[in-house]
C-alpha cells in the first residue's frame, strides 16, 4: 500500500499547486489508471493542456521525492521465479511510464526472468481501458487470452483484462474493498503476494486450472 500513498500524495500536490482542491480519499479510488484516465475522473472540466501540466508535475513529483522510497513487496520476487521456474511467461503490465516499469523491474531483480514489459509508452490509453493488457498479451508465444492469467490489486486491473478476455487474480494490497474488487469479477481474491504464493499449488496459476 506504500507505493499507493506515495501516488496520492504525489497527485494531491500536482493538483493543489494547479489550484485544484481533489480529496485524497478520492485521489485514493483511481489509483490505478493512469494519468489520462485519472485525471478526467477527477476533474472532468480540466483543459486538456492543464491536464498535461497536472500529469506532468506529478510525474516529476513522484520521482523526484518518493520513488526511491518504493519497497518492493514481500514475496514479489519469489513469485515470480517460481512462475518462470515452472514455465510461465511472466509479463510485467502497467499504467506506468518505461522508465517507471523499468526501476520496479531493477528494484525487483527480475529483469533476466521477465518474458516482456508494457507500459503507458506503449499504447494510447492505460488501464481501465483494455491497451495495456492487450499489448501484454501480443508479447507471449500463444497470444491467447484464454493461456493468460492477470494478477492485479485494482479494480481497473481487473476491468482492463476482462476487455481482453483475460482473467484475474486480485489481490487486496491495493487498499480497494472486497466489495470494489469483486464487482469486475476476479476468479479468485487473495490477501496478498505472499498469500497467493503460499496457496500456489490450489491457485488458478497452478498447471491445469
Amino acid at each position: 500500500k506504500r507505493e499507493i500513498e506515495f501516488h496520492v500524495l504525489a497527485w494531491h500536490q500536482a493538483f493543489t499547486e494547479s489550484d485544484l482542491s481533489i480529496e485524497r480519499e478520492r485521489i485514493r479510488k483511481q489509483i490505478g489508471k493512469g494519468a489520462d484516465m485519472l485525471i478526467p475522473a477527477l476533474a472532468p472540466d480540466l483543459s486538456e493542456g492543464r491536464a498535461e501540466q497536472v500529469a506532468k508535475r506529478h510525474g516529476e513529483i513522484f520521482k523526484g521525492t518518493f520513488l526511491d522510497r518504493v519497497k518492493p513487496f514481500p514475496c514479489a520476487f519469489a513469485l515470480i521465479e517460481t512462475l518462470h521456474r515452472g514455465g510461465r511467461q511472466v509479463v510485467l503490465a502497467s499504467s506506468a511510464d518505461q522508465a517507471e516499469v523499468d526501476h520496479y523491474s531493477e528494484l525487483l531483480g527480475i529483469e533476466m526472468i521477465l518474458h516482456a514489459t508494457t507500459s503507458a509508452d506503449d499504447v494510447k490509453r492505460s488501464k481501465p481501458a483494455r491497451d495495456i493488457f492487450a499489448a501484454a498479451l501480443q508479447k507471449t508465444v500463444s497470444k491467447r487470452p484464454r493461456e493468460a492469467l492477470a494478477i492485479g490489486d485494482t479494480p481497473y486491473d481487473v476491468i482492463a483484462a476482462a476487455k481482453c478476455d483475460i482473467r484475474t487474480i486480485a489481490l487486496r494490497s491495493g487498499g480497494f474493498s472486497d466489495a470494489e474488487l469483486r464487482e469486475p469479477k476476479p476468479i479468485a481474491i487473495y490477501n496478498d503476494v505472499c498469500d497467493l504464493l503460499s496457496g500456489l499449488p490450489d491457485s488458478p496459476l497452478a498447471k491445469g486450472k
